[in-house]
């Protein structure tokens, strides 16, 4: 007997991850706005605008980046979504999502680890998962926040 074949899934394209410096770029167009390949690269301190080049090349290849009809780069609609997800703007600066939650975490568990020295009957167990939780969310915070290294 048989075995119908199943049907072939249809790839889903992938963009790839933006880190590093084409995330700077990234970042700085998302701030600045339309810019020229040399504003890029001096303001941005890369040696050469070949190098600038590359890095929005990468971009604009990602789809993220375009180029207007006076040589300009921007980013493009929904792409600052998409590169920016688990971050939020706090004026000119962005943190990570976690972040709020690490320190509103941190507190709480800071203040009942204190009291809870008034009643010891539940002080291993409290401490116990507030390390756990805080370990975890912490180093989602980090992980997150990494990817925004090179941004100065």
């Amino acid at each position: 007997m048989a075995h119908p074949v199943a049907p072939k899934r249809p790839e889903v394209a992938t963009k790839p991850e933006v880190t590093g410096r084409t995330l700077r770029v990234f970042l700085y167009l998302a701030r600045k706005g339309a810019s020229e390949l040399r504003d890029v690269q001096k303001d941005l301190g890369f040696s050469t605008a070949s190098l600038a080049s590359y890095h929005l090349g990468k971009l604009m290849e990602a789809g993220y980046v375009a180029q207007n009809e006076h040589g300009q780069y921007s980013v493009t609609k929904d792409s600052e979504k998409a590169l920016l997800e688990g971050y939020s703007r706090v004026g000119a600066l962005l943190v990570p999502q976690l972040f709020f939650f690490a320190v509103l975490f941190t507190g709480l568990v800071g203040f009942f680890a204190l009291m809870s020295f008034l009643n010891a009957s539940y002080v291993r167990l409290l401490v116990a998962t507030s390390v756990a939780l805080l370990g975890v969310l912490w180093y989602q915070t980090l992980r997150i926040w990494r990817r925004l290294a090179s941004w100065g």
